[in-house]
């Protein structure tokens, strides 16, 4: 009798160990995907604020007649304002 309440409380534990780390790994997704989002909406608002900058920058060298001069270039020879091509 008692190697068949050994048995079970295994069986038991075992089930009881499954489920919780179904949860744990359930709510460590569930916050792993609000992280993400706030990552990727903090991005995005980001990338509008430097698009806003950019516009208001243009804007600024149009008033002051100097539109057609390039930007100065960056001194480390890589010039990361410069945007990908768009193919």
């Amino acid at each position: 009798m008692d190697g068949h309440d050994s048995s079970e409380d295994t069986k038991q534990s075992t089930a009881d160990m499954t489920a919780f780390v179904q949860n744990l790994l359930q709510q460590m997704q569930s916050r792993f995907q609000t992280m993400s989002d706030s990552i990727i909406t903090k991005i995005d608002d980001m990338g509008g604020r430097i698009n806003e900058l950019e516009q208001s920058i243009n804007d600024l060298r149009a008033e002051m007649g100097v539109e057609g001069t390039p930007p100065p270039a960056s001194k480390s020879g890589d010039d990361p304002k410069t945007p990908p091509s768009s193919t």
